[in-house]
């Protein structure tokens, strides 16, 4: 007998227009390459992914950073190569609260960028929050579609117990199938060298079965940086030298010994030495002599 033709089923048809619907909700949406013209500066934002520009970046000029003078020789260079397609390497600045060290990494990007505009070529800086850390591939994915260079910073940088997502971030620096992109460069800063709490490294030598192993996969994420600076706490006269340089910048109306007398009288208050108890020190004088200051890349 010859094969007779099965009816349609319209319940079987309409069932597939159901399924494939549903795997089209479920599927990702394709992703829309970003426009990194629209400023010099973004912070990203993994929910949902997009890039919020930053009209006006909060920095401090880089000549007025002072008592860092080999550490800005160092990132800055690295910096002006990787602008230029060079070699550079990742970079990790660590150490003293206080102590200018994203205000350094604002500052070199704001040179290398203001050389580069000159030849029309762009050098972006995007912020990454420390706890968007683990969405740094999915960050980068975005950067790799354009021709333009990027400076990947985290300020505050570090991890605690039971915090994985630092696996991620190895993968993404140094060692990953698919690795960092060309045109882009890792900058953190932190308090700490190795990124860990030091009671956190010392609790995995004495309780995991291999302490060196378990060491090692702890600290061996600050390896993936091939710059280190380390930054220390000031001494008294390079606190001297930020208050003076941030007041004669400003024009502070001030004698220069009550300058001195009142800058110690405000260190000593806080315990501390660093160019941002200097900057603490400056608003609260500019604001008894009521004048208005604000720090301008010249």
């Amino acid at each position: 007998m010859p094969d007779r033709e099965m009816p349609p089923n319209p319940s079987f048809e309409t069932d597939l227009a159901r399924i494939a619907a549903a795997l089209e909700r479920l599927s990702p949406p394709p992703t829309a390459k970003q426009n990194f013209s629209a400023a010099e500066a973004f912070v990203w934002r993994p929910h949902p992914e997009s890039f919020t520009p930053i009209k006006k970046v909060n920095r401090v000029p880089l000549h007025l950073l002072k008592g860092l003078d080999h550490s800005a020789t160092q990132l800055l260079a690295n910096t002006e190569r990787f602008a230029t397609g060079l070699p550079a390497n990742n970079a990790l600045l660590w150490g003293a609260r206080g102590m200018g060290k994203s205000s350094l990494v604002k500052a070199c990007h704001a040179e290398v960028a203001a050389k580069l505009a000159e030849n029309n070529l762009g050098l972006k800086l995007i912020e990454i929050h420390r706890e968007d850390i683990e969405t740094l591939p999915r960050c980068l994915s975005h950067m790799r579609q354009d021709c333009g260079r990027f400076i990947v910073f985290c300020d505050d940088l570090s991890f605690d117990r039971d915090d994985t997502s630092y696996k991620s971030l190895k993968a993404v620096l140094e060692g990953g199938i698919e690795g960092r992109p060309d045109n882009v460069i890792f900058y953190a800063t932190s308090n700490r060298r190795h990124l860990m709490p030091r009671d956190m490294i010392e609790n995995e030598r004495s309780t995991a079965i291999n302490p060196s192993e378990a060491v090692e996969e702890k600290v061996s994420l600050s390896d993936r940086f091939g710059l280190w600076l380390g930054f220390h706490n000031a001494s008294q006269d390079q606190y001297l030298e930020m208050v003076n340089g941030y007041a004669s910048h400003l024009g502070l109306e001030i004698a220069e010994e009550d300058l001195r007398r009142e800058a110690l009288e405000w260190a000593m208050t806080r315990g501390a030495r660093s160019g941002r108890v200097a900057w603490q020190y400056i608003q609260d004088s500019a604001g008894r002599l009521g004048q208005n200051i604000e720090l301008e890349q010249p």
